[in-house]
């Protein structure tokens, strides 16, 4: 993958120290972690209002430790349904003979009729993320012609791979979330708006 894509997730806060430029894109994707989960621009600011009650006293006397405790709540791997983005990193080989999910498409889409929407040599596929909206997966071909930026799809698991449609380049879908501070600003305005303090 190119450098500004590692640029892009070292911003977010993964961790890129294992990417490596002679690896495929499969293996520098399998190479990064991220310890938190990822929240996009269109956010809908779930949870703060909850987060505020609860923590409404400290926001009165201590905003800068509000905000630190909301960063460290939001960004960690917590069971809230917060509208976060999982970070993934598994293969999807459904036209694979002998793989885990060889047949799993059978009777719902051929790989000739995916061939139409998806560029790449096999159809086999690598999930980058996964999220509670619609549509809830994002896929990269293994096999894209441009590794160091490939296409990423997406597809919902109510029409896993019947419907699938381009999200463009992955350096530019990588804009779509925010770095830590940008979250904390769209929440600080909206506590600002809401509360009136």
């Amino acid at each position: 993958m190119n450098e500004n894509i590692v640029k892009k997730i070292s911003k977010l806060g993964g961790n890129t120290n294992h990417v490596s430029g002679d690896k495929s894109f499969v293996l520098q994707w399998q190479s990064i972690t991220f310890d938190h989960y990822l929240y996009d621009k269109d956010w809908d600011v779930y949870g703060i209002d909850q987060y505020y009650e609860k923590n409404k006293e400290l926001y009165a006397c201590d905003k800068p430790k509000f905000f630190d405790q909301l960063l460290t709540h939001y960004f960690s791997n917590h069971e809230f349904p917060y509208g976060q983005y999982f970070f993934k990193d598994w293969l999807y080989t459904p036209f694979k003979e002998d793989s885990e999910d060889y047949g799993d498409l059978d009777g719902f889409i051929e790989e000739d009729e995916l061939r139409e929407a998806v560029e790449g040599s096999e159809m086999e596929f690598i999930c980058l993320f996964y999220s509670y909206g619609y549509p809830d997966h994002y896929f990269v071909c293994t096999s894209d012609p441009d590794q160091s930026n490939p296409t990423v799809y997406s597809t919902d698991h109510e029409v896993y791979f019947q419907e699938i449609e381009s999200k463009g380049k992955l350096e530019d879908f990588l804009d779509r979330f925010m770095k830590q501070e940008e979250f904390l600003e769209i929440v600080k305005s909206y506590l600002e708006e809401n509360l009136g303090k």
